[in-house]
C-alpha cells in the first residue's frame, strides 16, 4: 500500500490524501506569500481563514490554524522581550497568587508603575479569550460525538440481539420430524405445475410466502431463510418479517425458479462486518477453510438439497458495454456448449482447484456478496448439487 502521508499526518485513502496534498500546496504558498516574521502578515493570514477567505479540506487546515496561533504568541513574546529599549521599562514580574504561589495571576503580570503596551496587553487577553472559546466548543463537540456514538452502539446491540433472536426464533419453526408429509395443493402457473411445499417448511411459509428456501454452512454464521420477490432491491434493506433492516436479507434473483430448479440459482446476501447474513462466506478465501467446510445444505421449501462446493473466485459489477464473463448472467444454459463455457470461465477465476466438476444437467448454486478488493466487487461461491 502506498505511503499517504502528507504534512505529518497519514490518511486512510487515496482520495483524503489528494485533498490534503492540495491544502499543504495552498499553505506553502500562503507562506510564501506573506512574512511569517511579521505579526501583521501572521494575523492577516489568521484573520483570511476566519473569515473564509482561505478554505482547506483536510485537518492540515487545522494544523496550519496551530501553527499561527503558536507564531503569534511567539511574536506577542518577543515584541514583549523587546520592550526594555523604551524608558522606565522593567522585566515582567511573576506575581504569586495569595493561595498558590505557582499561580500567575493575568491581572498582576505588570507592576502598577511599570511601562506597558496596552494594544500587546489586549491582544493577549483576546487571544486567551479565543482560545477558551475553542477549549469550550471542542469539549461540546466531543460531548455530543460520544453521547451519539453511545445510543448508536446501544442501537445497533439492540437490533442486533433482536435479529439474532427472530432468526433463531424461524429456525425452531422449521419441523424436522419428519418430511414425508407435504403442504398445499399442485398448482397451475406457467404451464408448469408447482410441487407441494415440505412440511417441514410450511409454518415459515405461511408467515411469509416470500420464502423460497433455507441456506445453512456449517462452522459459518450461515444459517437464514432464503427470500425473493419481484425485483432485487427490496430485500437489500427488509428482513424475514418485511420491516427494515439494514442486514437485508438472504434472497434468490428474481429471475431465478425455486419448483424449477434453474441449471445455476443465484443467492445474494450483504457482507456485514458483523458476520451476519455472508459475512463470514469469504472465509473460503483460504483452500483450507473449504477442506473442512465443502459442502453447503440448501433447501428449497420444494425439495432438500446438500451441495458440493466447486468454485471460489472474486469478480465485480460490469458495465452493460463491457464484453466479458458476468457470473451474475449465468441462469440457464442454452445449450452443452453454453454450460461447458460458463463452467470453464468459472474455473479460470478460481482461487484453487478443488477438483469437482460439473456437466451439463447438474444444478448449481451461486452465492454472491460484496467484495472490498474493488470498487463494485463481488466474492462468489459456486457449487454443484449432490443430493
Amino acid at each position: 500500500m502506498p505511503n499517504l502521508e502528507v504534512g505529518g499526518r497519514t490518511f486512510r485513502d487515496i482520495d483524503s490524501y489528494r485533498a490534503a496534498k492540495r491544502d499543504f500546496e495552498n499553505i506553502e504558498a500562503i507562506k510564501e506569500r506573506h512574512d511569517m516574521t511579521k505579526y501583521e502578515d501572521v494575523c492577516k493570514i489568521r484573520d483570511n481563514i476566519e473569515n473564509g477567505n482561505y478554505r482547506f479540506e483536510t485537518m492540515l487546515g487545522d494544523d496550519f490554524l496551530d501553527e499561527l496561533e503558536e507564531a503569534l504568541a511567539q511574536l506577542e513574546r518577543d515584541k514583549a522581550l523587546s520592550q526594555p529599549q523604551r524608558k522606565g521599562f522593567k522585566p515582567f514580574k511573576k506575581k504569586p497568587a495569595k493561595d498558590d504561589p505557582d499561580i500567575m495571576d493575568p491581572h498582576k503580570i505588570f507592576d502598577d508603575d511599570d511601562d506597558f503596551d496596552p494594544e500587546l496587553e489586549e491582544e493577549i487577553n483576546r487571544q486567551v479569550k479565543k482560545r477558551e472559546r475553542k477549549r469550550k466548543l471542542i469539549i461540546i463537540a466531543a460531548s455530543l460525538v460520544a453521547l451519539i456514538s453511545v445510543g448508536y452502539l446501544i442501537f445497533y446491540y439492540t437490533m442486533y440481539a433482536k435479529n439474532d433472536a427472530e432468526y433463531n426464533d424461524l429456525a425452531d419453526l422449521i419441523d424436522d420430524t419428519t418430511t414425508t408429509k407435504e403442504y398445499s395443493v399442485n398448482i397451475v402457473h406457467e404451464d408448469k405445475t408447482i410441487p407441494p411445499v415440505l412440511k417441514k417448511y410450511e409454518k415459515l411459509y405461511q408467515k411469509n410466502k416470500k420464502l423460497v428456501g433455507w441456506i445453512k454452512i456449517e462452522g459459518t454464521n450461515i444459517d437464514y431463510p432464503v427470500m425473493q420477490t419481484v425485483n432485487n432491491e427490496y430485500y437489500l434493506d427488509h428482513n424475514y418479517n418485511q420491516e427494515y433492516d439494514k442486514n437485508g436479507s438472504i434472497f434468490m434473483d428474481k429471475d431465478c425458479d425455486a419448483a424449477h430448479p434453474n441449471d445455476n440459482m443465484i443467492i445474494y446476501g450483504h457482507h456485514m462486518k458483523s458476520g451476519k447474513m455472508f459475512g463470514n462466506l469469504n472465509y473460503y478465501t483460504k483452500e483450507d477453510y473449504y477442506k473442512e467446510h465443502p459442502t453447503i445444505l440448501f433447501d428449497t421449501i420444494y425439495e432438500e438439497g446438500t451441495y458440493q462446493i466447486m468454485y471460489v473466485f472474486r469478480s465485480r459489477i460490469y458495465s452493460e458495454e463491457e464484453i466479458v464473463f458476468k457470473y451474475y448472467k449465468f441462469i440457464d444454459a442454452t445449450s452443452e456448449n453454453e454450460f461447458d463455457s460458463n463452467m470453464e470461465e468459472m474455473a479460470n477465476l478460481s482461487l484453487y482447484d478443488t477438483g469437482i466438476t460439473a456437466k451439463y444437467g447438474d444444478k448449481l448454486i451461486t452465492l454472491s456478496t460484496c467484495d472490498y478488493e474493488e470498487a463494485n466487487g463481488r466474492f462468489v461461491v459456486v457449487a454443484k448439487k449432490i443430493k
